[in-house]
């Protein structure tokens, strides 16, 4: 790693990349962007945060279309939905430097594991949890509605002493930025913690069309919510993760606090990209059911989401 400030790159410039890449460049971080459809705008005109939380902050960007033309990253920040990871590995080997750090800020399970044979031995591997409302208004343009912390697990790599330092030093970055971040020692507990969440809600928004506070004012909608959250700490247990208790009573009236939120499957829904199904879904289940439960509202949901989804990319 060179010496200075290590260099950041943002893979997948959504909603997510942007909002912790900008907030990493305010706070004098030399980033780097990797885009795809925004690039044009992102290039002219910078990337804008509308944030209720930071204010409204507009930065012009170091911005690329094609990977061959950055330079090599100390640290990579994938921002980019899981469903297209192994189709981003080459780009992220690409521009890793030496004893890179790769962190997956996405949600679900096994999308580590899915990635790390794609990578250099020499690369480490963590894991992201984003706890944030935020969303892409428009190219270019990122909306940040509430929340924000990350919390950081080491997944793989060459580390001396189970990935500790590095993760230390991941979540110190994200410091630096006024961003809230801790070290999660067990990446697959913490999650299973986070899938608590995004089961019932991501799920429930697009099968129902609805967003957070109707979820929450709805008592039908709430008695799924908190049937589908039983089930995941239900599944985490038998997959030896025993959650902190009343974790899921807790996030239930987080939520009912929040202001009104639509999750990031819906926004994929509406704009007919593909659903995160494998890694919010298929693979809890597919986990839970190798350790011997069932769970069947959560394989319900599943179902109907793989039908909408077939439907409406007409696959």
């Amino acid at each position: 790693m060179h010496s200075g400030k290590p260099r950041i790159g943002i893979i997948g410039s959504g909603a997510i990349g942007g909002f912790y890449g900008l907030m990493l460049q305010r706070a004098g971080f030399d980033v780097h962007f990797l885009l795809r459809s925004e690039y044009d705008v992102v290039h002219q005109h910078g990337l804008t945060l509308d944030s209720a939380v930071h204010g409204k902050l507009q930065m012009k960007v170091q911005s690329y279309v094609d990977a061959q033309d950055m330079p090599t990253c100390d640290w990579l920040l994938v921002g980019a939905k899981a469903t297209s990871n192994l189709e981003l590995a080459p780009l992220i080997v690409q521009v890793a430097a030496p004893d890179a750090r790769v962190v997956l800020l996405q949600n679900g399970l096994g999308v580590e594991a899915q990635l790390r044979p794609a990578l250099r031995d020499d690369m480490h591997l963590l894991g992201g949890l984003c706890f944030i409302c935020v969303n892409r208004q428009a190219p270019g343009l990122i909306r940040h509605q509430a929340l924000g912390a990350v919390h950081l697990g080491y997944h793989s790599g060459p580390s001396k002493d189970g990935g500790a330092a590095i993760v230390e030093e991941g979540a110190g970055l994200f410091r630096v930025a006024g961003i809230d971040s801790k070290a999660m020692s067990n990446l697959d507990q913490a999650r299973w913690q986070k899938l608590v969440w995004n089961v019932p809600y991501n799920g429930l928004s697009v099968l129902l069309r609805a967003s957070t506070t109707p979820l929450m004012a709805d008592p039908d909608s709430r008695a799924l919510i908190q049937a589908l959250m039983a089930e995941v700490v239900q599944g985490a247990l038998a997959c030896g993760h025993s959650l902190p208790e009343g974790y899921a009573e807790q996030l239930f009236r987080m939520t009912e606090q929040m202001p009104d939120y639509w999750p990031s499957m819906y926004h994929d829904f509406a704009q007919q990209r593909p659903l995160e199904l494998q890694a919010i879904y298929a693979e809890p289940l597919a986990q839970a059911r190798a350790a011997g439960c069932r769970l069947p509202n959560m394989e319900m949901l599943y179902q109907a989401l793989a039908f909408i989804d077939r439907a409406s990319r007409h696959v």
